[in-house]
This record gives structure tokens, C-alpha cells and sequence, in this order.
């Protein structure tokens, strides 16, 4: 995520690190290096300019501390331009005081829209609420399939107006029958998937122009794929002309992107960016903080992210449970096996381990395979349940099998008791320094808290 413009920012803010004060040369010399780091990225130039201009009014105005150096005082004074930059605060979902709330999401073909929509209404599952979505995408070849594909694998229904088994080409009609659809049903969010083209026309203006009148919906979010480059900034401010859309969807940030016209938008047109996606998976979407995605183009890492994320997946309940099992030396390759499950559903491993600080840059040009736990997996899996509860049972023969069994070596089987019993001596002397008041589980072995 923005890995090129992270370090071209680092090495841009290494040249004033060693200076012994801020004075108007060097700040001159790092502005420069900045604003090229900026437009190399693909920020909208006059973007990039206000930008490194607000950063050298501050460090020239800024009072000089001795507490700390002048590379620290700079780094804080562009963080804190780079937070304005993005837009301060995080924004939510406006939702209706009385249900349903109607969502229109819009944007070119191509953008992740109709993934967007599934991702959005998985997001919103998640956090109690009851979302449908209709497939107003009429026009494009099977994407009402495709929209209920998605959907499926998250339980979410779909609403679409088929006649003689062909999709009704009338995208109002299906977005006024399915406001009235959620409202019968109790479904508290209608989010509404439009038609997208390969360049802003027209007859798709007119047609979602119409939509909107139609439904009056409660929120309009703008889709932008993340790796389009100036045109990303143009198409924002004809739809925004034509929609006054809510708030900015950036998508695939997690692909080979500068990134830089994408984060142009919210200066340019002046609308919140509500959330970013960050993969394939319909998890991968989180909602947009400033501060935190300021903090991992700077290279500090996100953190709270990180923890927000453990969270979700680690019961205090069901920790507390497991610490009992770790002092009493329970803990099991079930127990293992199940704490991997809830770490893999917390998102990639590149993308986890770019929230730890300090560690993202070092494994920025690492191959990180998000099934590098698989071979722990299998050979788990092909392990009978009493082997699983009792590994000292394991002996030469049972190795044997195991292995067979999981496609690996029974020396891979070997490494996986040995480090078992390793991670199971260190996990008991952390529950004896944490006290017995505190829970522990994989995620903080990994650097969560």
C-alpha cells in the first residue's frame, strides 16, 4: 500500500535528519524532494504543491525544541499535513433514523463496484446490521450472477427483476422495487450496485441521475480504482457535478499503484474517503482513518488497526479459557490449529505485517504467501484427534503416516513438534509474567496487545 511513496517520503525526510536546525535551505532542499516523491506517485500537481508549501510555512514558523531534532520536528509537521491531506477525521455511513437506509454506490466499469457492494454489505453484517443489495447493473453480462455469487458466501440477499429468464433492463425500476423490498422484509440497509462504463457518458449520467431521484437515497458513495492514474481526479468531479456524492471508495490499494491519484480526490473535490479495499476477499475492506494510513505511508505502521482487527477474532471469554489450558499445560495442536484460523481471517500476512512499526519497509520486498500456513495444516489435519490432544503420542511410525498423509517430509513433521513444544514453554512463561489477570493468545505472540 503507497510502498513507492513511503520510501521516496523516507529518503526525501533522511536528508534533513542530520542537519543541526531547520533553516530555510534545508527545508527548501527536503520540499523539493517531497513534492517530486508526490508527483512521482501521481498526486494532482496542484495538490502536491499547497502541500509541501503548507509543510514549509509550519517548519520555518514552527518554534525549535531541544527535545528533539529537526528530522523529528519535520517528520511530525508533514504527518500532520498529511492527516489534513486525507481528511482529519474518519466519516461514516449516514444512516436513516428510520430504516431502510438506502446506499447508491457509483463509479466507472472496472472499479471494483459490484465487489465493493458484497464487501460492503459483509462489513455491515458484521456489525449487526441486516443489508440486501439490488443488482441495478443491468446492462453488463452476467453481473447479476456475479453479484449473487458474492452475496451468497455471506448470506445476503440479492434483489433483481428477471422476465422469461432475462434481466429486466430498467435499473429505476429495480431500485424503486427493492427500497420497497427491504422495507417488507426488515432489512435495514439497501445498497443499491449501478451500472458502470469503460468512460463517463451520457445516457449512465442520466441513468443514475435518475436512480437518485427515484430512491432519494440516504448516502452516495464514489467507487475509484486506485490504480488509475489523473483521469481518477477527473472522473470524481463530473460525478461529483452530476451526483454530489457522500463520500470516495478507494479500491485495490493493495495492487502495484502509485496510489497518488486516488488520495488526490479528497483535496480536489473536497468529499471524505469512507473506505479503503484492500484485496479479494470479501474482508478486505476497513474503513478509512486518516491518521492510521498517514501513519503506514510514513512508515510507522498501524497498530491500532492491528489490535481492532485481533479483537474481532479473539474472544475475551475464549481467552481467558486458553490461558487456563497454557498454565496447565493443555494447550494442544487443536487449540494451535484454531488460534491460526482466527489470525488467517484477520486479513493478508503482508498486509498485517505492515501494520507492525518499523517491520513494513523491512519486508516490503519480501514474496509473503498468505498459504504459508498450510503445510502446518495439513500436517495437523491428517493427524487423528488423539494425536492432535496428545502430541507426545506422536512416535517414528506416526510421523511416518503423518507425513504421507500431508504431502510433506517427516522431517517437516519433526519441526512442526519441535517448535509446538517450544511455542508452548514461551507461551507459559508470558502467562506468569502477564499474572494471572491477564489473557493471552496467538495475536499478542505476534505483536498484538
Amino acid at each position: 500500500m503507497f510502498e513507492s511513496l513511503s520510501e521516496k517520503l523516507e529518503g526525501a525526510l533522511k536528508s534533513i535528519s542530520g542537519q543541526g536546525r531547520i533553516n530555510e535551505l534545508n527545508v527548501a532542499q527536503t520540499m523539493r524532494e517531497i513534492r517530486r516523491a508526490l508527483l512521482d506517485a501521481d498526486v494532482n500537481y496542484q495538490v502536491a504543491r499547497d502541500f509541501t508549501e503548507r509543510v514549509k510555512e509550519k517548519a520555518l514558523g514552527a518554534e525549535v525544541l531541544r527535545s528533539v531534532s529537526p528530522g523529528q520536528q519535520l517528520v511530525k509537521i508533514v504527518y500532520d499535513e498529511l492527516v489534513h491531506f486525507l481528511g482529519e477525521t474518519n466519516v461514516d455511513i449516514t444512516y436513516a433514523p428510520a430504516p431502510p437506509t438506502v446506499i447508491l454506490v457509483a463509479g466507472l466499469q472496472g472499479s471494483g463496484k459490484t465487489t465493493f457492494c458484497a464487501k460492503l454489505a459483509a462489513h455491515l453484517k458484521s456489525k449487526g446490521r441486516a443489508p440486501m443489495i439490488a443488482a441495478a447493473d443491468v446492462y453488463r453480462p452476467a453481473a447479476v450472477e456475479q453479484l449473487k455469487t458474492l452475496a451468497a458466501t455471506i448470506d445476503v440477499p440479492v434483489y433483481s427483476v428477471e422476465e422469461e429468464g432475462r434481466v429486466v433492463q430498467d435499473a429505476v425500476r429495480v431500485a424503486r422495487e427493492a427500497v420497497a423490498e427491504a422495507r417488507r422484509t426488515a432489512r435495514d440497509v439497501l445498497i443499491i450496485d449501478t451500472a458502470g462504463r469503460l468512460h463517463i457518458d451520457e445516457r449512465m449520467m442520466r441513468e443514475v441521475e435518475d436512480i437518485k431521484r427515484a430512491v432519494g437515497p440516504h448516502e452516495i458513495l464514489f467507487v475509484v480504482d486506485s490504480m488509475t492514474g489523473q483521469d481518477a481526479v477527473n472522473t470524481a468531479l463530473e460525478f461529483n457535478k452530476r451526483l454530489d456524492y457522500d463520500g470516495v471508495v478507494l479500491t485495490k490499494l493493495d495492487g502495484d499503484t502509485r496510489g497518488g491519484a486516488a488520495l488526490s480526490i479528497r483535496s480536489v473535490v473536497h468529499k471524505p474517503i469512507k473506505f479503503a479495499s484492500t484485496g479479494e476477499k470479501l474482508d478486505a475492506l476497513t474503513p478509512f482513518y486518516p491518521d492510521r494510513m498517514a501513519q503506514r505511508i510514513l512508515g510507522m505502521g498501524d497498530v491500532v488497526s492491528f489490535v481492532e482487527r485481533a479483537q474481532e477474532q479473539f474472544d475475551a471469554e475464549q481467552a481467558e479459557k486458553l490461558q487456563r489450558k497454557i498454565r496447565s499445560e493443555e494447550f494442544n495442536l487443536e487449540d494451535f490449529m484454531d488460534q491460526l484460523q482466527k489470525l488467517k481471517k484477520m486479513g493478508s500476512l503482508r498486509e498485517l505485517i505492515g501494520m507492525i512499526p518499523g517491520v513494513g519497509r523491512q519486508v516490503r520486498d519480501l514474496d509473503i504467501d498468505d498459504d504459508a500456513f498450510k503445510h502446518i495444516e495439513a500436517m495437523i489435519n491428517a493427524m487423528t484427534p488423539e494425536e492432535r490432544r496428545h502430541p507426545e503420542i506422536i512416535n517414528g511410525s506416526r510421523r511416518r503416516r503423518i507425513a504421507l498423509g500431508s504431502g510433506v517430509e517427516v522431517r517437516d513433521v519433526n519441526q512442526l513438534l519441535k517448535q509446538f513444544r517450544e511455542m508452548k514453554k514461551m507461551m507459559k512463561t508470558m502467562t506468569k509474567l502477564m499474572g494471572k489477570g491477564r489473557a493471552i493468545n496467538l495475536s499478542q505472540l505476534l505483536g498484538g496487545r
